[in-house]
């Protein structure tokens, strides 16, 4: 008999979040489980929908207020019923942040309940006073859970000092990256403003938040450019900060910064570039790295991201700078990522 999962997950907006849930419900094996997601807002940024064994509902979202209550409060104020759809054998709370999500993984029947985290969350509670607020209403949600997935070993023990739940189990679980759509996309022919081949192009692919690291990456990548004047970055993804760092990468290195807003083929970007360059804050387990490693480029990384990715070499910042007026063009090494998706579904169908 077929397994019944269902997943919870706010939106499906543009966001590594979404995405790596998108790739994940496009590579389950539906001889062996059925899938079931709700979601609390409609539009999905992504091409092509699911696959049609997965069954989607759409679900008004809950009043804003209720974020903003201890979630034992809140949690009687929003009445679904969810004795319709049944039971499931695994509910996964995908997104971890939401009311909405919390909700439906710990209110519908389930033999199972599982909350995916993300992020590491005591850096994100340092830096973000947002995160700070919801937390302090929602962390009374996270004792209702059977197990925890992290999507690398390097966030659990700051979600367990955050969290107070030293007993708590955990499975880390990495991000699917579906490496079938991005060999199908990414030589498809589309224009990058500014580009010119025979520079050295970098890129970068992520929202345009403070998490992210853009100032510094701009910094560091001007840094270089006052050494080598063929450097360029492209960067993917948009964001609160764009203006902010458009003034920044200006004032730095005029003419040699671009900002390509939210794309929905990144991959085809990616593969007209030389390397790849990411200097985040932090992180929960970084997919833009796994999908240029997919696209085969070469990764220039600061080196705190080594421990949220395996079989990273990272830079200090100023060894980063270094080895950005190095670089050289290079033929692709592409990596299909076999064993590493395929641990990914191993540890799932193991829930």
């Amino acid at each position: 008999m077929k397994k019944r999962i269902v997943f919870f997950q706010s939106s499906l907006g543009p966001g590594g979040i979404e995405k790596s849930l998108f790739n994940l419900l496009h590579n389950l094996d539906y001889d062996r489980v059925e899938a079931t997601l709700f979601v609390f807002e409609e539009g999905c940024f992504f091409s092509g929908g699911f696959p049609e064994p997965v069954t989607v509902h759409l679900l008004k979202p809950p009043p804003r207020i209720c974020s903003f209550l201890p979630f034992e409060t809140a949690r009687p104020l929003w009445k679904i019923d969810w004795e319709q759809y049944g039971e499931f054998d695994l509910a996964a709370d995908f997104n971890s942040y939401q009311f909405s999500c919390a909700c439906g993984a710990l209110g519908v029947r389930a033999k199972k309940r599982v909350m995916w985290l993300h992020n590491n969350v005591e850096i994100k509670l340092q830096n973000e006073w947002k995160y700070r607020v919801l937390w302090h209403f929602f962390q009374g949600k996270l004792k209702y859970y059977d197990r925890f997935i992290p999507c690398s070993e390097a966030i659990w023990e700051p979600f367990v000092r955050c969290s107070g739940l030293t007993d708590a189990e955990h499975t880390v679980i990495q991000n699917y990256i579906d490496v079938s759509e991005i060999r199908a996309k990414e030589k498809e022919d589309i224009a990058i403003p500014g580009y010119e081949a025979d520079k050295m192009n970098f890129v970068a692919l992520g929202r345009l938040c403070h998490q992210k690291g853009y100032d510094i990456m701009i910094d560091l990548f001007a840094r270089a450019c006052r050494q080598r004047d063929d450097l360029r970055l492209y960067i993917i993804g948009g964001g609160f900060d764009r203006r902010e760092l458009g003034q920044q990468a200006e004032r730095q290195a005029p003419g040699k910064i671009f900002f390509l807003g939210e794309q929905v083929n990144p991959y085809a970007v990616l593969y007209q570039m030389d390397a790849f360059l990411s200097t985040s804050r932090y992180e929960g387990q970084p997919l833009n790295i796994e999908e240029a490693r997919a696209v085969g480029l070469p990764l220039y990384c600061t080196k705190n991201l080594e421990q949220y990715s395996d079989n990273l070499k990272g830079y200090e910042p100023e060894e980063l700078v270094q080895a950005i007026i190095g670089a050289k063009k290079q033929p692709k090494q592409p990596d299909d990522l076999t064993e590493y998706n395929g641990e990914i579904l191993r540890r799932i169908y193991e829930l």
